[in-house]
């Protein structure tokens, strides 16, 4: 595990068994990051614009955390959230999902049974999202 105290970024080197294919694609040249933050400020928007404003100050003045260092800094915006929101910050976890896929064009392949449910936490689904993002934008498509 890294620290860095500067930015208060934890990064956490574990393998991921992926027990669902997840093929993304990409019409832009937009960062991953750009784009969840992009998710987040809609799902906030969806609250009404004063609660987003309320949000983000909270955010910047109580935990330290600016609207463009959320992309960079998922646990102590998670944190944050669950000292907003409670259980409730799962719900706005789902809909910044939705709203990170919508913008990403994200389709999935299911290659188990429906009654398996994967575990992930945030964390660990905007990882896998991120690794495969970045392999979709790397690699050039192919064209039969």
């Amino acid at each position: 595990m890294q620290n860095s105290e500067k930015y208060r970024i934890r990064t956490v080197q574990k393998p991921y068994d992926q027990p669902f294919g997840v093929e993304l694609t990409s019409g832009s040249q937009r960062s991953f990051y750009e784009t969840l933050r992009e998710a987040i400020d809609e799902a906030f928007s969806s609250l009404g614009e004063p609660s987003k404003i309320a949000i983000y100050l909270y955010l910047e003045n109580t935990i330290g955390i600016k609207k463009q260092e959320i992309p960079f800094r998922i646990d102590d915006f998670q944190d944050a959230l669950e000292e907003i929101f409670g259980p409730g910050a799962r719900l706005l976890e789902i809909l910044f999902i939705k709203n990170l896929h919508r913008k990403m064009r994200t389709t999935y392949k299911w290659d188990m049974p429906r009654w398996v449910v994967p575990e992930l936490t945030f964390q660990e689904y905007l990882h896998l999202i991120r690794m495969e993002f970045e392999k979709q934008t790397q690699e050039p498509p192919n064209r039969i």
